[in-house]
């Protein structure tokens, strides 16, 4: 997997890079506030006036690009996507496409969770959390209406897109695979492409598995989706592994079929520490490596899987949904 990266490096490298915008506060009517916005655009923007481009929107927007550093994410560093992007579309394995980081912020387990009952009682005191008033849109509501009604219209007037369903991406890890998952799902008309990297599902105790998915008896929604986990996290589980296989499984029941319009991959084993050395990890992390594959260091590794079935090159897009 390390080698696979650096490989990709330095074909980008040579070949040409996309460019990151300066960050920018979008305010929302919607959200009630201002939110941090990331934006990539590849390589031949600038150079091809008359192209239009697929636009892939990130969860933890903050940790999505080189730009947060080698040392975020409590030293895991950032999800380097711009250089994995750069990489994977001079090696011609995918297409080039516009990426829109949004920030995540102090209501994102609220903003990410999905379409979720509302807690009981005592659940919502233990968790110090406000249940919406009857009527009222939750966070994930809120959040979906700012994606859809604000943000991506202003993506689409400000640069050259495919604002179809079918080019238009969302993807995030943990929490933001729950996010993603349940916005394409919602929202199918916006969101045609769906990527949950460890999706954490049991969070919400089977609710979108069997609230969502599991109560489903319509036809296949005209959605591509890539799900994975690895084995083991940082609380002795198996980093949803379970419940992704379970994810996978209603969905092949309602008429996905894989590597056509699913792709579910498992991680089988964290990497030994010849494999972190040469992925160029910081040796002080390297044993919490070895215990948990829930962190931006193994979605950097694995995140490739997603970019190359979402976005095939020209030459292979006609397949999926």
């Amino acid at each position: 997997m390390g080698f696979a990266l650096l490989w990709l490096w330095t074909i980008q490298m040579s070949m040409g890079q996309g460019r990151l915008l300066t960050e920018r506060s979008v305010a929302s009517r919607c959200l009630g506030t201002n939110r941090t916005v990331r934006i990539y655009l590849p390589p031949s923007y600038g150079r091809e006036p008359r192209r239009r481009y697929p636009v892939l929107y990130l969860h933890d927007g903050q940790n999505a690009f080189s730009s947060a550093g080698p040392h975020c994410c409590f030293g895991w560093g950032s999800w380097e996507l711009d250089r994995i992007v750069d990489g994977l579309c001079a090696a011609n394995q995918m297409r080039e496409i516009i990426m829109v980081a949004i920030d995540n912020s102090s209501t994102r387990y609220q903003e990410y969770r999905g379409p979720a009952q509302s807690s009981a009682e005592q659940e919502r005191a233990a968790q110090k959390r406000k249940s919406p008033a009857a009527g009222d849109p939750t966070a994930f509501e809120n959040y979906a209406n700012f994606l859809r009604q604000e943000l991506k219209p202003q993506i689409d007037r400000e640069f050259r897109t495919l604002p179809g369903a079918a080019h238009t991406g969302v993807l995030g890890s943990s929490l933001g695979g729950i996010c993603s998952l349940a916005l394409a799902w919602e929202h199918s008309r916006t969101f045609g492409l769906a990527a949950s990297l460890s999706g954490s599902f049991q969070i919400e105790k089977r609710q979108f598995l069997d609230a969502v998915l599991g109560r489903y008896k319509g036809r296949r929604k005209p959605l591509k989706i890539y799900l994975d986990s690895g084995t083991i996290d940082f609380t002795g589980d198996d980093d949803g592994r379970r419940m992704t296989a379970a994810v996978a499984a209603e969905l092949r029941r309602i008429g996905w079929r894989d590597e056509i319009n699913l792709k579910h991959f498992v991680d089988l084993k964290p990497m030994t520490e010849a494999e972190l050395d040469q992925a160029r990890l910081r040796r002080d992390k390297w044993e919490e490596a070895r215990r948990s594959q829930h962190n931006e260091f193994y979605w950097r590794q694995r995140v490739w899987r997603a970019l190359v079935f979402l976005f095939p090159p020209e030459r292979l897009k006609s397949r999926g949904i």
